[in-house]
């Protein structure tokens, strides 16, 4: 039973639709360059259009009495609810609320199509979708029954209103066919053969319209076998457009083949290298990130190969010919190569990747007027090279040499490879420089300095903390040691070594692996804690037994914390049994060193100075002259210098430099 309600929401709803609908009019010579105008200004494809036409324009005399079409256009509703749907899965499109107001916009009524073909009665039904309205089988019915009708099979209709079609047309009757009242339908080729089109007269009372299979059976005739657009025809059956050019065929247009590309997996543009952030938030200006460092073996690019074009075809079946993707060189610069795969272009070295006039190098030395605000800290897969300063507070770290021409403040230098510093080292008790190689520098003065071989400074060393692999050797007019702490496996030589007025202490160690040795202070130094530690645990848990004898309980709280005690001192006994066994092998180690250790003096060891060959010291009381100090017999002994038992010569330094 239809009510007023049922009315009014069925009425709400259309308005709702309605509204949604946006219509453009266009003015345009032809009637497919004004559809093709609308489809840019809606958003869609000419295909999803619907339209009327409120002018019909005309093409005129050679060009005189030449009138444009006019068309009012909007999208068709089925269409911009599929793209609508397609929004809300794909995300797009903002809020929840707005994403529950298109999911309620996807309801779609049931429609339903009744053609005449041929002699048949066809009725297509498409179910409703959400809430949308079915279909009713007395509208059907009533558009089915005409004055021409001669049969109906009200079971079919039923039975397609209740379950759908599926897209089909299915037979539910005949109906007093009048060829003369036939539609009548023209199929236009165009001369390049681009397009086709049809263009169909309305059928009068009685007349068959035209069906899908006479559209295909008459494109066929024409010779039209490519690009065939059957939605567009299967539109075109259900919605017929009478009166006007349709399209119902396009050429399958060719795609040219995409060329080939490089895939960079690092950034190309230095301008998008940002500063870093501490934990805090902060920008700290020390660390600019300028430098992209890589690894030998490093993937630093891919090629994309060209691709080859799709051809494509004609209506009537010509091919239409398609470009291929042009190739481009590879763009192999210095240390880098392919990898097996032909493609991939990979690192040899260490060091920096960059473009260098459009190639991929890896630059194994990284060059800089100073290390400042400008560069900040430099961390370096390969050499570097500063040409001044490195400034206080900054830091160089790098996996070759460091070349410094200029001097090193307050900072900390780490290399794999040599370091060399022209002009000094002037460290003010925060320096740290470290490297298993060898350091050269005119002169170090208040800095921490570890070395794998040897230190070979030409001026001083003064109140540093020095320790050499090898050797420690100043070779210059001054060559003076004066304070701090030295430590050498091999030999120490200097022209001068402590000071006059004996103010400043001054201790040089040879003869056993600095490193070694400072393990061994460490580890008695955290040894002699623990055994502190433990005396007083085992005083603890003497009193604590001595007082649960004698009350044969304790209360809770100190019961707990005699198995504290317990368990703490269970830990100390362990951890000084791997201690002891870690000091026994470094002392065996280093009472075995082949290398007894010399000390040299070409000029004067002043008093106070304290020598240390092996584990014996010699205190210098007063100051003497061309001086060594070596070992012999359990005991340093002094004997006359001897050019002949100073290191003359130092290799250079390894790797590359600028110069």
């Amino acid at each position: 039973m239809v009510t007023l309600e049922k009315i009014r929401i069925d009425m709400g709803s259309r308005l709702k639709l309605d509204r949604e609908i946006t219509t453009v009019e266009v003015i345009a010579d032809t009637l497919e360059e004004a559809l093709a105008d609308a489809a840019v200004q809606l958003e869609t494809r000419v295909s999803c259009l619907e339209y009327e036409v409120l002018e019909k324009g005309f093409a005129g005399i050679v060009g005189i009495a030449k009138k444009p079409w006019k068309i009012r256009a909007y999208e068709n509703p089925l269409e911009a609810q599929k793209k609508k749907k397609n929004v809300v899965q794909t995300g797009e499109g903002g809020s929840d609320g707005q994403v529950e107001e298109e999911l309620q916009s996807l309801d779609r009524d049931g429609v339903f199509y009744v053609h005449r073909f041929g002699s048949r009665i066809c009725l297509k039904v498409v179910l409703p979708k959400g809430e949308g309205r079915p279909v009713k089988f007395g509208e059907v019915l009533a558009s089915a029954k005409r004055s021409d009708t001669e049969t109906l099979e009200e079971d079919i209709i039923r039975k397609a209103v209740d379950s759908g079609t599926s897209g089909e047309y299915v037979d539910i009757g005949t109906f007093k066919r009048d060829t003369a009242a036939d539609a009548i339908m023209a199929v236009d080729v165009s001369k390049d053969e681009m397009h086709a089109t049809i263009s169909v007269s309305a059928p009068g009372l009685g007349g068959s319209e035209i069906s899908k299979k006479n559209i295909l059976s008459a494109l066929t005739t024409q010779g039209v076998v490519a690009g065939i657009l059957e939605d567009k025809i299967d539109e075109f059956i259900d919605i017929p457009v009478y009166g006007t050019d349709y399209e119902v065929a396009a050429a399958v247009l060719p795609v040219d083949g995409a060329d080939a590309s490089i895939t960079y997996h690092f950034e190309t543009d230095r301008s998008k290298l940002r500063l870093k952030e501490t934990e805090s938030g902060q920008v700290d200006f020390k660390e600019l990130n300028l430098i992209q460092n890589v690894v030998a073996g490093q993937p630093l690019a891919q090629k994309n190969l060209a691709q080859r074009g799709k051809g494509g075809k004609t209506i009537t079946g010509h091919y239409l010919e398609a470009k291929n993707g042009k190739d481009i060189p590879l763009p192999l610069g210095a240390n880098v190569r392919l990898a097996d795969d032909g493609r991939t272009i990979i690192a040899e070295k260490n060091g920096q990747v960059m473009l260098v006039g459009d190639k991929i190098t890896v630059e194994e030395i990284y060059e800089v007027p100073g290390v400042n605000l400008k560069t900040g800290n430099i961390t370096f897969m390969g050499t570097v090279v500063c040409r001044g300063d490195v400034e206080d507070g900054f830091s160089i770290k790098a996996n070759g040499n460091v070349e410094i021409y200029g001097s090193v403040g307050a900072c900390k230098i780490e290399a794999d490879g040599d370091i060399v510093i022209s002009q000094g080292v002037m460290g003010r008790d925060e320096c740290e420089i470290y490297t298993p190689k060898t350091l050269w520098a005119r002169f170090i003065q208040n800095s921490k300095v570890q070395v794998g071989e040897f230190v070979v400074v030409n001026d001083s060393i003064v109140n540093s903390n020095v320790s050499a692999m090898k050797k420690i050797l100043l070779k210059g007019k001054k060559a003076q040691i004066i304070g701090g702490h030295l430590f050498a496996t091999e030999e120490i030589s200097a022209k001068n070594i402590g000071s006059s007025g004996g103010s400043v202490e001054t201790v040089l160690e040879v003869g056993f692996d600095p490193q070694a040795k400072q393990r061994l202070l460490e580890l008695q130094g955290m040894q002699s804690t623990i055994v502190k530690e433990l005396e007083e645990i085992d005083l603890n848990i003497a009193t604590l037994e001595n007082q649960k004898e004698i009350r044969r309980s304790l209360p809770k709280e100190k019961e707990e914390s005699l198995q504290k005690f317990m368990e703490r001192k269970g830990e100390i006994i362990s951890q000084n049994e791997v201690w002891s066994q870690e000091i026994e092998s470094i002392e065996m180690r280093l009472r075995e060193l082949k290398v007894v250790g010399r000390v040299n003096a070409s000029g004067t060891v002043y008093a106070g100075v304290k020598i240390f060959v092996r584990d014996e010291k010699d205190e210098v009381k007063n100051e003497v002259k061309s001086v060594s100090f070596y070992y012999e017999n359990g005991f340093v002994r002094r004997g006359k210098y001897d050019p002949s038992q100073v290191t003359a010569n130092v290799r250079g330094p390894d790797g590359y430099t600028s110069d």
